[in-house]
């Protein structure tokens, strides 16, 4: 009896780990993904300044552009750049950027939001 039951088990280890072997395939490319994506927003988390003056100038007006697009993109740069920081730390744990548009080039139109991050 014992030994059947350490059968079963085995069997039942087994089965669980193959939907996980095949994901392994994909865990390095995850994790460099991971590893660049910090890089880049690390570097160039300044570039959050002139395009959050141009994106609030462009919706609000001039004015309003260089006061508070100017101290948003202040606000955007130090999150995009410890987004960064974060991502090159742990890019070993495959997760989503917490930072939208995960680059600064995709979508430049668009206002950086930040969410949570979630397992891929």
């Amino acid at each position: 009896m014992k030994k059947m039951i350490q059968a079963l088990l085995m069997l039942s280890v087994l089965f669980l780990a193959v939907p996980n072997l095949a994901l392994a395939d994909e865990y390095p490319d995850k994790a460099l993904e991971k590893l660049g994506t910090g890089l880049a927003n690390a570097v160039t988390g300044v570039v959050e300044i002139p395009k959050t003056i141009m994106i609030i100038g462009n919706r609000d007006g001039v004015v309003h552009g260089m006061t508070v697009g100017f101290i948003k993109g202040i606000a955007y740069t130090v999150g995009r750049s410890l987004s960064g920081a974060f991502d090159i730390a742990t890019f070993l744990v495959p997760t989503t950027s917490i930072v939208k548009p995960t680059h600064i080039w995709d979508d430049f139109n668009r206002e950086t939001t930040f969410v949570e991050a979630k397992m891929r």
